[in-house]
């Protein structure tokens, strides 16, 4: 599913912004697309924690093979054992377990967060272990397609922002902020222009 928005923010976005126009252009008919269960993907992002995209790849693909389903139930099913058999630290079973545990005491309820705003929802999520602000922040824009969201500690949005905006210097968390100014309502938008800038393969999560 992609943003209903999309076509408004890029047209939006690509006035009075020429490097932004050329990236609208260049990636016409591509969009975000989200995918879809918020238990999964919260629970590939914990997968993915600091290891290469084909590691993660692997692991998710064994952890998902021995839970049959990836839902909540199916992970507090399997002992600490089964779980890093599949590939993940004991750190990881931890973060994942938790993660499941919120899920189904009810902790985290999914159908109530169209109705709270961007912060509410990073809060909720960052009670998780394992979960920080910037997973929260790809949350927010890869699964309910929050079309505002900036995140500041993104390396690959202050390494676009330098090559297109800034000649090559890294800008400061706070000048970052600033500068981002500039895409609101649009921030999400303009980030996932800028990702792609630098990979030409979709940016997923």
């Amino acid at each position: 599913m992609s943003p209903v928005y999309w076509q408004q923010a890029a047209l939006e976005l690509a006035r009075d912004d020429a490097p932004m126009a050329a990236l609208v252009e260049r990636f016409a008919g591509l969009t975000l697309v989200t995918r879809g269960d918020p238990f999964a993907t919260l629970a590939r992002s914990i997968v993915g924690q600091q290891i290469s995209v084909k590691a993660a790849d692997a692991v998710w693909g064994r952890l998902a093979q021995a839970l049959g389903e990836v839902v909540p139930a199916r992970v507090l099913a399997l002992s600490t054992e089964e779980l890093a058999a599949c590939g993940l630290s004991r750190r990881k079973v931890e973060y994942i377990s938790d993660l499941a545990g919120h899920f189904a005491d009810g902790r985290l309820l999914p159908e109530q967060w169209q109705a709270l705003d961007d912060e509410a929802v990073i809060a909720e999520l960052t009670a998780v272990r394992g979960i920080g602000r910037w997973t929260a922040e790809m949350f927010l824009i890869f699964n309910l397609l929050r079309p505002d969201v900036f995140p500041l500690d993104d390396i690959g949005l202050q390494r676009a922002v330098a090559e297109h905006y800034l000649a090559g210097a890294k800008p400061t968390r706070r000048g970052l902020a600033e500068f981002g100014e500039r895409w609101r309502p649009w921030r999400s938008v303009a980030t996932w222009y800028l990702w792609r800038s630098l990979d030409p393969l979709p940016v997923e999560y």
